[in-house]
């Protein structure tokens, strides 16, 4: 169901926000780029870029900083996470709201997100104390093995506008902690929730004494900017969020000078809906990873994989969810799916729906609905396409709610349509046979960085490791030991005797 009423002018809730965090009221208006809510369409600010000279003065700036932060005790380091976690307590329903403006998810999502940056925070601090390294047995007499974690450098994060500041939190949490500067370009689509989100760090870090001028850095611009982040040597782990395309180019060009990266890119993901599910609990799930935020999550269910056998009483049951699930302005209370992004996402979705039907795809949903700001932005109701093979669209990942439906007659079968695509991020089953759900999870089962039984393939937690194989780029961030990432390992072999005994026995008598 459609929901055409229009918000209040979101540009003054925007400046409102900025003012309680301190920000200029002329941080909205000093440049000539247009950031526009994809609400309404509505200009809510006019951004500055910053060029690639400003980009490598700001990685200097960042290297000195390093220098200062690394031989700062860890757990110190750790009361300033915890500073940053409570000002992100205080700014909650703000900085949700924000984020729910600038990317047009509804709003239980975007402060949502800001949970999980609280989440994250509340994780590094305890981590402060807990870098641990390993005590190793020596071959040698009077000896020791032991290993050390050191801070890396200067890191890099390069988000994506889905999730705007949740992605830097995960990184810039664990960076901080383990003692590393954080320089963050945000997608050029959203970066006023990267500047107040900077404006609560800034604050965080005046409470305490000693903080490096430049230990987070915002660095709003575009392709250049970035080129500089991945391209400059002083940069030691560069993190990015976004398209497989983009992984590519980075993912080599670090490559070329040996730096470290954490790539987050692509999903194809799918669930399997075996004979034996609860099917109440797979609806649920099923619309929430497919249709949330419209689509675009890199966690979000592209295709369903159902059994024969519960086929015809599943597929009916979400269509129904699909005609009647709430479309509208996602500021409102009862909104379920808010806009795309912008243009370039709806043409992109239509494109996969017209290829969709053009391989013997049956097309129910996905068409434009009437939503606040008439032509200025891109609402549509969330599309179910059944497939007859696993071919043309369903192989690539369209950043839009489509889910595709195939179905399958034995597990192997299931299995092969899962693992049958180039990414590998997310996926999950659902199934009450344990034989399934555990072969789900074995090594001959899902090759995703995370595999689920009984939920839908989108809303990680912060405790568990996130990433993805194959094209999804293999990087790991938030909880887990990802923060070992972030740092470097050192490992010592000392000699508390007076003899020099030789590893594998070799003799080299003078």
């Amino acid at each position: 169901m459609n929901k055409p009423e229009a918000p209040t002018s979101l540009s003054r809730d925007v400046a409102a926000f900025f003012a309680e965090l301190g920000l200029p009221a002329e941080s909205l208006s000093q440049g000539s780029t247009e950031i526009r809510s994809p609400i309404n369409g509505e200009i809510i600010a006019r951004v500055r870029f910053a060029d690639a000279a400003e980009a490598k003065a700001a990685i200097g700036r960042s290297a000195e900083a390093f220098r200062q932060w690394r031989v700062v005790p860890a757990p110190v380091r750790g009361e300033l996470i915890r500073q940053l976690g409570n000002e992100l307590r205080a700014a909650k329903e703000g900085l949700g709201r924000l984020v729910t403006i600038e990317t047009g998810k509804i709003l239980s999502e975007g402060l949502g997100e800001v949970q999980e940056m609280i989440d994250i925070c509340d994780f590094a601090v305890g981590l402060s104390r807990q870098l641990y390294g390993l005590t190793m047995v020596s071959e040698r007499a009077d000896h020791r093995l032991m290993e050390q974690w050191h801070p890396l450098g200067p890191t890099g994060v390069i988000t994506a506008f889905n999730f705007p500041v949740a992605v830097w939190s995960w990184n810039a949490a664990l960076a901080l902690v383990c003692g590393n500067p954080v320089i963050w370009k945000p997608s050029e689509k959203t970066p006023l929730t990267a500047m107040a989100t900077t404006a609560l760090f800034r604050r965080a870090a005046a409470r305490l004494d000693n903080i490096p001028a430049d230990l987070v850095t915002l660095l709003i611009g575009g392709r250049d900017v970035g080129e500089v982040l991945v391209d400059d040597p002083r940069v030691a782990l560069v993190s990015a969020t976004g398209s497989t395309g983009m992984g590519r180019i980075v993912g080599e060009r670090l490559a070329r000078r040996f730096g470290r990266a954490i790539l987050e890119l692509g999903g194809n993901n799918a669930a399997i809906l075996c004979p034996s599910a609860d099917l109440d609990l797979a609806l649920r799930a099923t619309a929430f990873s497919a249709i949330g935020t419209a689509g675009q999550r890199c966690t979000s269910l592209r295709r369903i994989i159902v059994h024969g056998s519960v086929y015809d009483s599943f597929v009916p049951r979400l269509k129904k969810v699909y005609d009647t699930v709430t479309i509208g302005n996602p500021i409102d209370g009862s909104t379920l799916v808010g806009p795309l992004i912008d243009k370039r996402s709806y043409e992109a979705m239509q494109k996969a729906l017209e290829a969709a039907a053009q391989a013997g795809g049956k097309v129910h949903g996905g068409k434009r609905v009437k939503g606040p700001g008439g032509d200025d932005a891109y609402y549509v109701s969330p599309a179910l396409v059944e497939m007859p093979a696993q071919t043309g669209p369903v192989l690539n990942e369209t950043f839009a709610p489509i889910l595709y439906v195939l179905r399958y007659e034995n597990f192997d079968e299931a299995l092969a349509l899962h693992n049958g695509v180039p990414q590998g991020l997310s996926s999950a089953i659902f199934t009450t046979d344990l034989r399934e759900s555990e072969r789900f999870l074995s090594a001959s089962g899902s090759d995703c960085g995370l595999a689920n039984v009984n939920m839908g393939s989108s809303g990680a937690e912060i405790g568990g490791a996130f990433g993805g194989e194959k094209e999804t780029g293999g990087g790991r961030e938030s909880g887990s030991d990802a923060w070992k990432a972030y740092m470097r390992r050192v490992t010592s072999a000392i000699n508390f005797g007076h003899a020099l005994p030789l590893a594998q026995g070799v003799k080299f008598d003078i």
